[in-house]
């Protein structure tokens, strides 16, 4: 590839020289050892050095052992000692993989990409068995499991019939220690003090927080009886300055340019606090039986508290204007808009989870041939959710203050502003509907909104499998097994979701100030109360929120999946190079089931008019997905990698939910036509199949000797079978109320998920883990990691419109740690890169909006000193800095990035602390 195309691709040509010349000296190293295999290699090899390798070097060589062993594609990462994973979180670490991404949610990675896949399309187990989400949907939030538990996280690419859980985009298989295997009594602590470069925003939020861990593993009754027990503790902090623009429309008055309808700016801070225990118990009293227990529980609560400027500012809405445009590639860049109304308010956003992961694993050989395996989970997740929103302005609709807003834009498309009235002064707002929004629900206009909702996900898995070793030509062992899941989740809405008026009938209240907060982007500062506690003090009414969209998120969906399957694991040769592999097919049944509410969307939103029904669907469909995976030594350490399968993602929980809102218009009730039918509406669809896809993938991996490092190059291409699309569907409303009207038609268009074509993803990656001392003697201790993967896609949606991006689809990825370990000193510094891509972030009542994201680099670095001697031995002093160039987060509409919708900016956040083991 030309060096001016990898410039343009985001990498410098010194990496692409650094691959190349890593190579080169380890085959000259190689060639020079076959040369003189009697001269100094072989003096040298008289003398025995053993050399304990450690820390970030270790963890990079024991994931480097899993990658090489494997017959199947895998990445891999290992913790660098007890307790202690290369990184802060799971996904942070998974992000640094070939082929992986992340996306930030609050500051914070949490959900992941594999080879340009969203979430929903791939699996996560831990222990190799399923694991229920946190999220609305499949996709697990990986800030749910504290790295300090975990020994390592397997990442499988390609997949094999024996491998639970199989996603169409990978399998993320998270692994707690094994006691006995680990083979000696270890102690390990951590504390960590952590704070964030924005200090609190808000003053009742905290600027700093702390997180602690210890675990213990032992083992016992002359090494028969293991046990590993842990526990993590994190309070963690974080502050955000949010820029949300509501849209853009045509404006006029400036030659026709867009202008922004409305935007809002945000002091937000929030607080993660999460208690994580562990316990492993396993017990081996013979070499002929292993039992295995592991329990893993946690707590996890995160509050945000959020203050707000927002001004409406379409186009002389209430009589704003614009002066002094500026206009730039059609879009209204600065000026003054005079005459707008603030709408201030303070909100509350708080989350509560406990997850619950219970496994047994039984596992005896019943001859010298056979062997049995029994193993058992439980998965279940309860989350609630508290969303609040109450607002203050300089008086109610048509009454009090407006303002002039002055704005400008810069380069990164953020907007900075200067505000005419300092809304931090006492007595100038109120508690009040500033616009009179919700009129007409609450009489006294809309003075906030609140949204309660509970999402429950439980998961049950029985598997039972058996294997014989064979003598059978290249097949030595066949592995037969049988597997049951049971799964239930459910999203409640419940009807304390609402608008909030006066319960006295007022349109306006003061209220008690508890502080001032500064919003950003030079807005003016605003006065601050606790808005729970006016919730709770009973100034509020609540007139719940009945509209046919609100309800028609009330689902539950239950899965009974069957799966069998038959693997033929592969020893063999060609030529003098081994062959290893497996082969085999899985059949997978599924039985799945939704029930939900239906209900009219109505201007009134009230119970009157919701027409709420139950209803109920569902689907059954079997899958056979046969696989094969081939892995050539060449020659030695030099491995050639095949596979070959059919793979299976289920569609998303919310698309599979029987729910829809429905539209009813009595004025069409004599229309015959159906293109001018009566009813129509939206909703899920419990028939749906799943997404299913063809791979073939291809792998080059050469290690180094000494296990110095090894490079690979990786090529694949998934034919997907079938795709998911929203797409207009006709549905039957026989027997839905309507009143007195009897329509002609009871037929109407709704707009559904539906099973439709597909198309294909390609793509390619490179991996390059190098040690310094492979080019010159004097880089002892230096290393380099680099990985980098190109993706390409071409989906026909069924709209006309091939281009538009598959969710969670970045087609450049790229990462660079640089590090040096020697003597107890390590450091590093890593840079994580990937281009534009469409995520998803939280929309109105925290529905999950589809969402175009500007592309992002982040940088990260840590220095650690390590005890090897004296009193202090086993101490491990270390510092840490995240998202060190402050990248903002940028999303935006219209595929077109002009168009900024959201601009966050998280801050730098920093960590010291200690680790210490016995």
């Amino acid at each position: 590839m030309p060096t001016a195309t990898l410039e343009a691709q985001g990498f410098k040509p010194n990496l692409l020289a650094l691959a190349v010349a890593t190579a080169i000296g380890q085959m000259a190293a190689e060639a020079q050892a076959q040369e003189n295999p009697g001269g100094e290699a072989a003096q040298d090899s008289e003398v025995i050095e053993e050399v304990v390798v450690t820390g970030f070097r270790r963890s990079l060589q024991d994931a480097m052992r899993l990658k090489r062993d494997s017959d199947l594609i895998v990445e891999a990462i290992s913790a660098e000692d007890i307790g202690k994973l290369p990184d802060n979180s799971i996904a942070e670490s998974l992000v640094r993989l070939p082929g992986l991404a992340g996306q930030r949610l609050n500051g914070r990675q949490q959900v992941i990409s594999i080879r340009g896949l969203a979430p929903d399309f791939s699996t996560a187990l831990l222990n190799g068995r399923q694991q229920v989400s946190s999220g609305d949907n499949r996709g697990v939030e990986f800030d749910q499991y504290p790295s300090e538990l975990l020994s390592g996280v397997v990442v499988y690419k390609t997949p094999s019939p024996a491998l639970s859980g199989q996603g169409l985009a990978g399998t993320v298989d998270m692994r707690t220690i094994n006691p006995l295997q680990h083979g000696e009594r270890t102690i390990a602590a951590n504390v960590r003090y952590e704070w964030n470069q924005l200090d609190s925003l808000n003053p009742e939020s905290p600027d700093d927080g702390e997180r602690y861990s210890l675990s213990y593993i032992d083992q016992f009754a002359d090494d028969t009886f293991g046990v590993a027990v842990g526990f993590s503790h994190i309070s963690s902090p974080g502050q955000r300055e949010l820029q949300d623009i509501w849209g853009f429309s045509g404006f006029a008055g400036a030659e026709g340019a867009s202008l922004m309808t409305g935007t809002i700016v945000t002091a937000q801070s929030g607080v993660v606090d999460r208690d994580g225990f562990l316990a492993v118990l396993e017990y081996a009293p013979n070499d002929w039986i292993t039992s295995k227990a592991d329990i893993y529980y946690s707590t996890f609560e995160e509050t945000t508290l959020s203050r707000r400027v927002e001004f409406p500012l379409f186009p002389n809405w209430f009589g704003t204007t614009l002066s002094n445009a500026q206009v730039a590639g059609g879009l209204v860049t600065g000026g003054t808009i005079s005459n707008a109304k603030a709408v201030l308010s303070n909100n509350l956003d708080e989350r509560d989870a406990d997850l619950w992961a219970v496994g047994w694993n039984l596992s005896g050989a019943l001859t010298d041939a056979w062997t049995a395996t029994f193993d058992i989970g439980y998965s279940t997740i309860d989350r609630s959710d508290f969303i609040l929103s109450t607002n203050t302005g300089t008086g109610p609709a048509g009454q009090g203050a407006t303002d002039t807003i002055g704005f400008s834009r810069n380069s990164d498309g953020a907007l900075a502003y200067t505000a005419g009235l300092d809304y931090s002064q006492p007595d100038l707002t109120v508690l009040t509907s500033p616009m009179g929004w919700g009129g007409h629900i609450a009489p006294s206009g809309q003075e906030g909104y609140v949204n309660k909702r509970a999402i429950d996900d439980e998961l049950l898995q029985i598997r039972l499998s058996a294997e014989r070793h064979l003598e059978f030509g290249p097949v030595t062992r066949v592995e037969f097994g049988v597997q049951y899941d049971e799964r239930t989740k459910s999203h409640v809405i419940t009807d304390e979701q609402g608008f909030l008026d006066f319960a006295d009938g007022s349109v306006s209240q003061p209220f008690n100030s508890s502080g001032v907060v500064a919003t950003p982007f030079g807005m003016s500062s605003i006065l601050t109360y606790d808005p729970k506690a006016a919730y709770n003090s009973g100034i509020y009414r609540l007139l719940p929120n009945y509209h046919g969209g609100v309800l028609a998120n009330d689902w539950e969906v239950n899965e009974d999946v069957f799966l069998g399957y038959v693997q033929f694991n592969v020893e063999t040769s060609w030529g003098d190079s081994p062959v290893t592999g497996n082969f085999g097919v899985q059949m997978v049944r599924t039985d799945q089931h939704s029930t939900g509410t239906s209900a009219r969307e109505t201007t009134n939103f009230t119970e009157a008019d919701a027409n709420r029904q139950t209803v109920s669907g569902g689907a059954k469909y079997t899958e056979y997905l046969p696989s094969v995976n081939l892995s050539l030594e060449v020659v030695e350490r030099r491995f050639l990698r095949f596979g070959l399968a059919r793979t299976l993602a289920r569609a998303r929980m919310d698309d599979m939910r029987a729910s829809r809102g429905v539209t009813f218009n009595p004025n069409l009730a004599a229309s015959t036509d159906l293109r001018n039918s009566p009813w129509g509406g939206s909703g899920g669809n419990p028939e749906l199949e799943p997404w299913i896809a063809n791979s073939i993938d291809l792998s080059f991996e050469w290690y180094f000797e000494n296990g110095l490092g090894y490079m690979a190059l990786a090529g694949f291409r998934k034919d997907l079978r079938t795709y998911i699309y929203q797409r207009p569907l006709l549905q039957d409303f026989s027997g839905y109320p309507t009143g007195d009207v009897s329509p002609a038609l009871n037929v109407g268009i709704v707009s559904r998920p539906d099973n439709g074509t597909g198309g294909d993803l390609s793509g390619w990656e490179f991996t390059l883990s190098a040690s310094g001392e492979m080019l010159l003697p004097a880089l002892q201790g230096f290393g380099v990691v680099l990985n980098a993967s190109f993706t390409d896609s071409e989906i026909d949606r069924g709209t006309g419109d091939p281009s538009t991006p598959l969710p969670g689809l970045s087609d450049k990825v790229a990462n660079l740690t640089v590090y040096y370990e020697r003597h107890g000193f390590s450091a590093r510094v890593n840079t994580n890169y990937r281009s534009d891509f469409l995520g998803e972030v939280a929309g109105f009542g925290a529905a999950r909006t589809a969402r175009s994201m500007k592309s992002e680099r982040l940088v990260d670095a840590q220095v650690s000193y390590s005890f090897e001697t004296g009193r202090l031995v086993g101490l491990t002093l270390y510092a840490q800095g995240t998202n060190l160039t402050d990248e903002p987060f940028v999303t935006y509409l219209n595929d077109d990035k002009n168009f900024v919708k959201d601009y966050q900016l998280y801050g730098r956040t920093y960590l010291m602390g200690l680790s210490y083991r016995l």
